[in-house]
């Protein structure tokens, strides 16, 4: 079974961010111009701060690709910093609440400066580099990932707003990512508002992805769960603090009615070139994943990103060297960075998404993937009919 690996080193004011990926077949075209779009997307945003205008992020490969193509060897891409001054950047001694100071302060005796760096979200450029290259292997199997903000602090797109695939498209003609005209207007005015009283707002945003294959995940492990995978990789996110798939909380307070997903069968475009297009669900509460698998639907997976821990009027702390209480430390910052996070949130879960399909057709080459690929779905477009129907009642409780 082939496995996709990433791990990013580097720190927000160290010499660069970079990404390291392992498992990805030879043969994958790697277009640097696309993987600096997603970078440049990551920058903007409404409410960003200061670093925005310093770092013109590009990122540069390393080792693995060779004419264009990645070798079947490790990738390393690097985003080198322009604001780089870690060994003369000054030292904090009143903890941000919120923030990663206090507790890895604690838990590794070290200055808050050796903590923050490393905890700090400038590693997300690392982040989108890996998911930008992992969209470009995406690509060559018809997966394509987007994202809109659907609430930014008290402001919420309406009960039930669900734009087109082609309106999904247009989310980065907005500075806040949102597709709901008035509620543009009314995230930019919240920001402003936030901004005036050295505030700071999060939000949510929603991610589609079309063109999954039906049995990406696996049902048989805790571990090898799809939706558990992306709740983890989402959530491992700088200030992401929950996660949804399909309906998500919604779900708990409706009947399985009103939740579930009724299954149709089409036996006249059985054997067609796309394997789920006989199964259809009039609905998607599921989100695309049951029982851990992809089902063929559109994969839509929600992130709450809680308000950036650093306040321009902060909050009280304590004074590590005294013990006395004192204001936090302010640390440069942005006063919302949700729209960024959205982009941030694309990325990562095309490496998880990624990481799933190498899993599933994994092969030395992209050659071989793609043969794999072919051959399952192949097998999943073989007619279905002739027999009687079997039903029944049987145990489904524990």
């Amino acid at each position: 079974m082939a496995y996709l690996t990433f791990h990013s080193a580097g720190e927000s004011h160290g010499r660069g961010c970079f990404a390291f990926l392992e498992g990805l077949p030879y043969g994958v075209p790697v277009d640097l111009g696309f993987i600096n779009a997603q970078l440049a997307r990551r920058q903007l945003g409404y409410g960003r701060g200061g670093r925005m205008k310093i770092e013109k992020d590009q990122a540069e490969v390393l080792s693995g690709v060779r004419k264009g193509v990645t070798m079947g060897a490790p990738v390393l891409l690097a985003v080198f910093n322009k604001d780089f001054r870690l060994e003369t950047a000054p030292e904090l001694f009143c903890p941000r609440p919120g923030h990663a100071d206090l507790a890895g302060h604690l838990k590794f005796d070290a200055p808050i400066r050796d903590i923050l760096e490393r905890a700090s979200a400038r590693e997300t450029a690392a982040r989108v580099a890996a998911g930008a290259l992992s969209r470009l292997l995406l690509a060559q199997f018809g997966i394509e990932i987007r994202s809109h903000v659907v609430a930014l602090g008290p402001v919420e797109v309406p009960a039930g707003f669900s734009p087109a695939w082609e309106q999904l498209g247009q989310a980065d003609t907005s500075e806040v990512r949102c597709l709901d005209a008035a509620c543009e207007g009314a995230m930019k005015a919240a920001i402003d508002e936030a901004k005036k009283e050295g505030n700071t707002l999060g939000g949510i945003f929603e991610i589609v992805v079309q063109g999954l294959p039906v049995g990406l995940g696996d049902h048989t492990q805790w571990d090898r769960k799809l939706d558990g995978r992306i709740a983890q990789g989402m959530m491992s996110i700088q200030a992401i603090k929950g996660v949804e798939i399909g309906l998500g909380f919604r779900a708990a307070r409706l009947g399985g009615r009103e939740v579930h997903d009724a299954i149709q069968y089409d036996a006249a475009v059985a054997g067609g070139r796309d394997p789920a297009a006989a199964f259809r669900r009039p609905t998607n509460g599921a989100g695309g994943l049951e029982g851990g698998i992809t089902n063929g639907a559109p994969l839509v997976v929600r992130a709450a990103m809680k308000p950036i821990s650093t306040l321009m009027k902060p909050l009280m702390s304590v004074d590590l060297q005294t013990g006395e209480p004192y204001k936090a430390d302010i640390e440069r910052s942005d006063f919302c960075a949700l729209p960024a996070a959205s982009v941030v949130g694309e990325n990562f879960l095309a490496f998880v998404l990624a990481q799933a399909l190498c899993e599933k057709f994994g092969g030395d080459s992209l050659r071989e993937m793609k043969a794999n690929h072919a051959a399952y779905l192949e097998h999943l477009n073989r007619p279905r009919g002739g027999g009687k129907p079997q039903g029944g009642a049987s145990d489904a409780s524990e």
